[in-house]
């Protein structure tokens, strides 16, 4: 077995306090050992990381990667099946293309792994996918497929198909082909094939959850009565007016992906967009994750919101498990990413220094034990897959 030892950094496991001076050992593509005191095989090729700090890979569990490409215009919009209100047949996967610069973004960032949902203009739009950043084609990326299934209340769906004359035009509207669309899954039983049917018969088995795109407090109120109604797992995407009715989703452990925090007020539901939320959510024992919804906020600016919402009151070491094993929780990837433990991938970074710091930067980082990204210091630039890369 080749080994691989990222020793003398500060390494923070997530799940546990840091580590001074320690070590990650790597065999085979997975975490052996952690540690303070770890036994180096003499073989093991050994990367010095004194002076730095050695993470998990970042994890954000809600972009639109590969599918609404960068640069490409209408050539690469391919996030919105907008024709047609349900389409949970519809899948992100056959969306993705894995050449989009989005990923390298992401790995330049210390992003190693995503979640790729279908947009948001309709009120039920498709399975959603988690996915590594590196990989020749999207089927080698995959982590989890299905990961969830996207919905959407407020002013996207309402826009979209209002716009077109076609209902849904309001709340109460989009509300009614949601709960339509469930009760009609619910009595399903197999004849004739529909995918769009057995699809959501996934999220009221509760194998995958129900990401429901919602920022305004009435939203989430109607999120939680239609998940109250069918018995499905319940996440909040974006979740901008969550801290609102923070005591409601605490009682019923629902997980909030709070973002994109970079932004303009450009809608109004974003009127009370603001950094110190997710303290207030935090603060109400909410699980809490950050997420960009990449192309919105480029990838590799994950770090930096936490890093203002750690500014605004958030505890550092929430704001870390907000962007490492929480969204993986939520992608239901929690077994492989999102914290450096024995048995684990070995998807992990070495920073300069503290990664709350945006001074900092991402130096090194390895999927599965394979290095992914360099960065040279004296040419300023990282090198991804060959190529140059920069911020």
């Amino acid at each position: 077995m080749t080994m691989l030892a990222v020793q003398g950094g500060t390494v923070v496991p997530v799940d546990g306090p840091p580590i001074p001076g320690g070590t990650v050992l790597i065999g085979d593509g997975r975490i052996v050992a952690v540690g303070a005191t770890v036994a180096v095989p003499e073989d093991a090729t050994v990367v010095d990381a004194r002076g730095r700090w050695v993470l998990p890979g970042l994890v954000d569990a809600h972009t639109h990667m590969g599918t609404l490409e960068e640069g490409e215009g209408w050539a690469g919009d391919d996030h919105d099946e907008a024709t047609t209100p349900v389409t949970a047949h519809l899948r992100a996967l056959d969306a993705i293309n894995p050449a989009d610069e989005g990923f390298r973004d992401a790995v330049g960032g210390g992003v190693l792994a995503v979640g790729i949902n279908p947009g948001s203009c309709n009120p039920i739009a498709g399975e959603t996918v988690a996915v590594r950043c590196t990989g020749r084609t999207v089927d080698e990326m995959v982590l989890r497929s299905p990961a969830g299934m996207k919905s959407a209340l407020g002013e996207n769906p309402k826009r979209y198909h209002g716009d077109a004359g076609r209902l849904p035009a309001t709340r109460m509207g989009i509300a009614a082909v949601i709960r339509q669309a469930l009760a009609e899954a619910r009595q399903y039983d197999g004849t004739p094939a529909d995918l769009g049917k057995e699809a959501l018969g996934r999220v009221l088995r509760r194998e995958i959850p129900w990401r429901q795109h919602c920022h305004r407090a009435d939203d989430i109120r109607t999120a939680v009565r239609l998940a109250d109604e069918f018995g499905y797992d319940l996440v909040i995407d974006h979740g901008t007016e969550a801290h609102l009715v923070a005591e409601l989703l605490a009682e019923r452990n629902i997980p909030v992906l709070l973002g994109p925090l970079i932004v303009g007020r450009g809608k109004v539901e974003l009127r009370n967009r603001a950094f110190r939320n997710a303290r207030l959510l935090a603060e109400a024992g909410i699980e809490l994750s950050l997420v960009t919804d990449h192309p919105v906020i480029p990838a590799n600016l994950l770090i930096v919101q936490a890093a203002y919402a750690v500014r605004e009151g958030l505890d550092r070491d929430v704001a870390l498990r907000a962007v490492t094993l929480n969204p993986a929780r939520v992608l239901g990837i929690a077994d492989r990413l999102g914290s450096l433990a024995p048995g684990k991938d070995a998807d992990l970074c070495v920073w300069s220094g503290d990664p709350l710091d945006p001074m900092q930067r991402v130096e090194l980082a390895y999927q599965q034990g394979r290095e992914v990204f360099r960065w040279d210091n004296e040419r300023r630039v990282g090198t991804i897959g060959g190529r140059d890369w920069w911020a």
